[in-house]
C-alpha cells in the first residue's frame, strides 16, 4: 500500500495554493538569471512541455492556414459554395486552427514558469531548494550514461539531515524512425562512504520477458535473501560480495525496502543510494510528494549503519587510509561532509576494483526473444 504521510516534515500547501502574480514575475526573472550564468538544461529541462506547446502550435498554424486558405480561395471565386456545409468547413479549419495554436503559445508562455514556480515555493516551504535542470548530470547512476541528450529537471534537494535529491531525467536513443527519448524519475541519496555496487530490480514495474532496467546484469551475480525479498526485488551484487550484501540488507533494512520502496529500482553505487522510477517522480501532486518524503524517510536511519561498512580486501591489499574515502558532492550539487571513522586499525573507505561495478550481460533476453518471435512468424507464414 503507497503511504499517504511522509514521515518528516512536509508542507504541500505550494503545490495547488494561489500564484502570485508578482512573486512568479521575480521567480521567472531568477530563472532567467540562473540559465545565463550557468550551462543549465533550464531550457532543455521544459522538454516535454515545450514540444507539446510546439505540437499544439503548428497544428493549429497549420489548420489555420488551410482554413484561411480555402476561405481566400471561394472569395475569389465570387464567395460562392455549393452548400453552407461546405461553406462552414474553411471557417472550422480557422477556428480550431486558432484555438490550438493559442493553447500552444499558452503552453509555451506560462505552463512551465507556473511549475517551476510551485515547485520552487514548495522546496523552500520544506527546507529545501530548487534548480530547473542540468545538462547530463554529474551523477554516478546507470541511467545517467546512456544515449544523448541527457537532462534532468525540476530538481528539487536539500543536505539536512543529508543530501537528497528528487528529480526527472530523460535521455533519447536511437535516431530517426528509431529515436526513443526515455522518461525517468529519481531520488538520489548520498552516503556516508562508498559501497559496493548493487542493484535491487523492482518486480512490480518489470514486463512480461523483460526487466524495467535500461541495462542487464549477469545471473549468475544474483544473491538469494531471506523471507519474501526475493519475489519482490532481485538483487546483484558483484562476486565476492555476497557477505557484504547480507551486511547491508539485514531484514529490518529488507523490510523498509518492502514496505516503502518496492514500486521502485535501486542501485548503490559508489556513495550514492538511488531510487528509480519509470515515470516523473517531481510533479504537482501532493500525494506523489508525501509518497516520495516517505521513501526516504523510511530509509534515513537505516543508512548510518552502512557508514559502518568497511571493505576487507582494500587492507589486504595495503591501501593506505583516505585513498578511497568517499567521492565528493560534484558542483551541480549542495556539498556534503562524509563521516570518517576515528578507528585507525579499520580498512580505509572505499570499495576494491572487484566490488565498484557490477558485470553487464552482453545478449539482451528480451531483444532474444523478440528476434525469435519474428523467426517463428515468419517460418509459420511461409509454411501456410
Amino acid at each position: 500500500m503507497v503511504p499517504t504521510q511522509p514521515t518528516y516534515r512536509f508542507d504541500p500547501t505550494a503545490l495547488t495554493g494561489p500564484v502570485d502574480a508578482q512573486a512568479k514575475q521575480a521567480f521567472a526573472e531568477r530563472m532567467k538569471a540562473l540559465r545565463q550564468s550557468e550551462a543549465s538544461a533550464g531550457s532543455g529541462g521544459t522538454m516535454s512541455r515545450v514540444l507539446g506547446g510546439v505540437i499544439f502550435t503548428i497544428m493549429g498554424s497549420i489548420f489555420a492556414i488551410v482554413g484561411i486558405t480555402m476561405i481566400g480561395v471561394g472569395m475569389a471565386s465570387g464567395g460562392l459554395f455549393p452548400s453552407m456545409t461546405i461553406a462552414f468547413i474553411p471557417i472550422l479549419f480557422a477556428f480550431v486552427g486558432i484555438v490550438f495554436a493559442s493553447v500552444g503559445i499558452l503552453i509555451l508562455v506560462r505552463g512551465e514558469s507556473t511549475t517551476g514556480y510551485r515547485l520552487d515555493a514548495f522546496a523552500r516551504a520544506n527546507g529545501m531548494h530548487y534548480h530547473p535542470g542540468r545538462r547530463a548530470p554529474n551523477l554516478p547512476g546507470m541511467i545517467f550514461h546512456i544515449g544523448s541528450s541527457r537532462a534532468s529537471r525540476h530538481l528539487v534537494y536539500g543536505d539536512q539531515p543529508r543530501f537528497v535529491e528528487f528529480g526527472n531525467y530523460q535521455y533519447t536513443t536511437g535516431s530517426g524512425k528509431n529515436r526513443t527519448t526515455h522518461t525517468w524519475g529519481y531520488i538520489a541519496v548520498k552516503l556516508d562512504t562508498p559501497l559496493p555496487h548493487i542493484v535491487l530490480d523492482a518486480e512490480s514495474n518489470n514486463g512480461l520477458f523483460r526487466s524495467s532496467l535500461p541495462i542487464g546484469f549477469r545471473k549468475d551475480q544474483r544473491l538469494d535473501l531471506e523471507g519474501d525479498f526475493n519475489t519482490h526485488f532481485s538483487l546483484y551484487c558483484p562476486g565476492g560480495y555476497e557477505t557484504d550484501a547480507l551486511y547491508l540488507f539485514t531484514p529490518d533494512v529488507m523490510q523498509r525496502f518492502l514496505d516503502s520502496a518496492a514500486q521502485l529500482d535501486v542501485e548503490i553505487v559508489d556513495d550514492w543510494l538511488f531510487f528509480y522510477s519509470r515515470r516523473n517522480l517531481v510533479t504537482l501532486d501532493a500525494d506523489q510528494w508525501a509518497w516520495t518524503f516517505s521513501v526516504v524517510g523510511a530509509m534515513l536511519d537505516k543508512l548510518a549503519q552502512w557508514g559502518r561498512w568497511r571493505d576487507e580486501r582494500l587492507r589486504a591489499a595495503g591501501v593506505p587510509a583516505g585513498a578511497g574515502g568517499p567521492t565528493p558532492v560534484s558542483p551541480d550539487h549542495v556539498e556534503h561532509s562524509a563521516i570518517q571513522s576515528p578507528e585507525a586499525l579499520r580498512p580505509p573507505h572505499g570499495v576494491a576494483h572487484e566490488g565498484r561495478r557490477l558485470q553487464r550481460t552482453r545478449f539482451s533476453w528480451s531483444i532474444g526473444i523478440g528476434i525469435a518471435a519474428i523467426i517463428v512468424y515468419q517460418v509459420i507464414r511461409n509454411i501456410l
